[in-house]
């Protein structure tokens, strides 16, 4: 894998993350629409790319490696608290105790999504869709974690330290497979489409959890509903 990939995984999330200072408040109304467009993505790219991808695997069972992943994503979030897709959680009384289950949650989860990155696929094109996946879907998650942070009355210092650990967690993920790939003389084509449909898995959970939840009126926001179809649409055309 390109070194700029690994460039292109920490800088966005710490980047997009340090945003947050630029503002006073981050917008929840943006953060929804940019929640809304990569889950969008992240759909299209997994019924398009990624499924197509791992079914045509000689993997048996490979099915039940994608529900092993909508399952450990659905734990994760116990730990996590849905900040995956945008649920900000203040924790102010506990300054001095912050929740470091929901650092774990998501460093896990996002180790895991950079794992199949190093994998040759039969389409030279998802490789890069993968990346701008995960990319895209990382930035808001950096935005809510970071706000999230603040709000907790973290010292900016500290909440920096958290987002520095989240960045580095998918190309470190990445890096692991391509320790793993370089130092074994086996066939490694079943290990990374087995790890592939973990993921799929995984933003199958989170895709679908950010485009079927509803506002707080229970109203499908007709501004979310163009926003999904453009994220869907670029999906499409990469293929």
């Amino acid at each position: 894998m390109p070194f700029y990939y690994y460039a292109i995984l920490f800088f966005t999330v710490f980047l997009s993350g340090t945003g947050i200072f630029l503002f006073k408040k981050l917008s929840q109304r943006f953060l929804k629409m940019l929640l809304a467009f990569s889950g969008a993505y992240l759909f299209g790219l997994c019924v398009l790319h990624l499924i197509p991808e791992v079914y045509s695997s000689s993997v048996k069972w490979i099915g039940a490696f994608v529900l092993v992943g909508f399952l450990l994503q659905i734990i994760l979030e116990v730990f996590s608290e849905g900040i995956e897709h945008g649920h900000i959680h203040v924790h102010k009384n506990h300054a001095h105790a912050f929740p470091m289950a929901m650092i774990i949650g998501l460093c896990i989860h996002s180790f895991l999504e950079g794992m199949p990155l190093v994998q040759l696929f039969d389409d030279t094109s998802t490789q890069k869709s993968l990346l701008f996946g995960i990319t895209l879907h990382h930035i808001p998650v950096a935005l809510a974690l970071m706000s999230m942070l603040l709000q907790s009355h973290i010292s900016k210092q500290a909440a920096v330290l958290y987002l520095l650990l989240f960045a580095m967690m998918a190309p470190l993920g990445a890096f692991t497979s391509q320790l793993i790939s370089d130092n074994t003389m086996k066939e490694l084509s079943g290990y990374f489409d087995c790890i592939m449909a973990v993921v799929i898995g995984i933003f199958l959970h989170i895709s679908t959890t950010i485009l079927f939840e509803n506002d707080k009126e229970h109203r499908f926001n007709y501004y979310k509903l163009i926003i999904i179809m453009i994220g869907a649409g670029l999906a499409f055309l990469s293929v």
